[in-house]
């Protein structure tokens, strides 16, 4: 078909935002993981889910920009502690997408030209949202900030700093934090068919000259969206947490954009000098404290938390321990594909039927997935970057690797001359699964809600904070001393401990 709703500027935009993400990729790929486990089919899922990405992200983002758009999202997932970050947003919705466009353009199913308003549009809302999420930092990824994240505004990380209760190694609060992390990390380390999608890290804030802050978040721990923790985490009673830890002697030198960190000397626990304990949803206001009441009330807590994750883990593997290969990779595929699946949750407009089930036209490959193939596919599609359709000529160096590959293919430009082109994959078909379906119950910060009942209240909720939206971090540094600036730090300040009532003009020398 001819052109006549692209312009050369969009292409433009694509392709570079495209680029970023291969270089990045790579570098991920081939630097920081091992994609293999002895229980799940991980290669096949992967590439299953990719194929599911290419073909229901277009809709589904589509779908959530009809109620609101990416950086208002992107503006709420900030300021209310909402689960939706690196590496969901940072990496995964962008190379899910773009891994599958990648692999049916190498088996001749599609043309680089092809659904070229998808491809737009998607890298644009990745765009959009990234530089919204990343406003206080300035940048869209990790990356582009030396693999680091700074992502909260001043007046939450002195509520983190100022109420984290001091612990040391030896300590009743040290050994019952600790514990919970490592149970709550094996926990969503299985959620997750044995990836790393619930558990996530975003920092270092600085807090001296040998103390920084990191914020580790725990996601999808209830009974919420995958139906294989219906039952299973009933005795949950958060769907997502966060452990703020006050860390001494240890730098944080890259906080990459899959939440993975490395730091000198390495990372131990002995090194936490301090914690607290949050959830956060859709429906809350922010971060809300758990056990924060006394030292003695959050070492409690994260006892009973470490033991209701380790039952949950204990029933986790029980059922899956009689799931089919299909059923395995069903949740593999099911669980990387919806990886961005809060989007949807934040703008009121997730359904199980967008994002819980395998299209109609993913399942078409099934056949191709058995262990052998996909592990050689998938090595070939992100580490060697030998498909056919990732070479270049001869003369080029691609970044991290000067071979003359490229992971993703561009957008040609000849398609603005007239040459003709594909606009999208389509609406999203039909999908199934394997898998028992997801129970009509969701564990909220406002209880057990159906779906109908989520989605209502998200629609009917107006954060507090979301007044505040534009007063930014250069605003505040201008204004600090006004009544406005006040407001906006004591709305933030209502649950803290040590804060409440402070409001603006703080400065870290005022919290001790």
């Amino acid at each position: 078909m001819a052109n006549n709703r692209i312009s050369y500027a969009q292409l433009l935009e694509t392709n570079n935002l495209m680029q970023a993400c291969t270089d990045e990729t790579y570098w991920l790929c081939v630097t920081r993981t091992v994609q293999e486990s002895k229980l799940f089919p991980v290669p096949s899922y992967m590439l299953l889910s990719y194929l599911n990405a290419f073909y229901r992200y277009p809709s589904v983002l589509r779908k959530i920009e009809s109620r609101m758009s990416a950086e208002e999202i992107g503006d709420r997932a900030r300021t209310m502690g909402i689960k939706v970050q690196n590496p969901s947003m940072g990496w995964a919705l962008p190379g899910f997408y773009l891994l599958g466009r990648e692999w049916l353009i190498n088996m001749g199913l599609l043309r680089p030209q092809d659904a070229v308003e998808d491809c737009i549009y998607v890298m644009d809302f990745w765009k959009r949202f990234q530089l919204s999420w990343h406003r206080n930092d300035g940048h869209i990824t990790n990356k582009e900030f030396g693999h680091r994240s700074q992502i909260l505004p001043e007046r939450q990380v002195q509520i983190f700093e100022a109420d984290a209760y001091a612990c040391e190694a030896g300590d009743e609060l040290h050994s019952a934090a600790s514990q919970f992390m490592a149970s709550a990390s094996q926990y969503g380390f299985l959620i997750s068919c044995e990836s790393r999608i619930s558990l996530c890290n975003e920092g270092p804030y600085k807090l001296g000259d040998n103390a920084e802050m990191i914020v580790r978040d725990y996601m999808d721990l209830s009974e919420s969206d995958f139906p294989w923790l219906d039952g299973v985490a009933a005795g949950v009673p958060y769907n997502n947490l966060t452990v703020p830890m006050r860390v001494k002697d240890c730098h944080f030198y890259l906080m990459d954009d899959w939440g993975s960190f490395e730091s000198e000397p390495e990372f131990r626990a002995e090194h936490i000098a301090g914690v607290g304990l949050y959830t956060s949803d859709p429906l809350s206001e922010g971060y809300e404290p758990v056990g924060m009441g006394s030292k003695e009330e959050l070492t409690r807590k994260f006892l009973k938390l470490n033991q209701q994750v380790k039952d949950a883990t204990t029933k986790l593997w029980r059922r899956m321990a009689d799931w089919s290969r299909d059923q395995m990779l069903d949740a593999g595929a099911v669980t990387y594909f919806a990886i961005c699946k809060d989007l949807a949750h934040i703008a009121g407009t997730y359904e199980m039927e967008d994002w819980m089930l395998v299209d109609e036209r993913a399942e078409r490959f099934r056949p191709l997935l058995n262990d052998e193939y996909s592990r050689d596919c998938l090595g070939e599609l992100v580490g060697l970057l030998t498909h056919p359709s990732q070479r270049t000529n001869e003369y080029t160096m691609m970044q991290h690797s000067d071979g003359p590959t490229r992971m993703y293919s561009p957008i040609p430009y000849s398609i603005l001359d007239g040459d003709d082109y594909t606009p999208t994959c389509g609406p999203i078909y039909p999908g199934d699964s394997c898998l028992p379906r997801k129970e009509d119950r969701y564990q909220t910060s406002r209880g057990v809600l159906t779906l109908e009942e989520y989605n209502a209240q998200v629609r009917d909720f107006q954060p507090t904070a979301h007044k505040y939206r534009f007063l930014d971090e250069t605003w505040v540094k201008y204004n600090s001393e006004t009544a406005l600036a006040d407001d906006m730090y004591k709305a933030d300040q209502v649950d803290s401990r040590n804060l409440a009532g402070k409001g603006a003009g703080l400065k870290r020398s005022d919290l001790a």
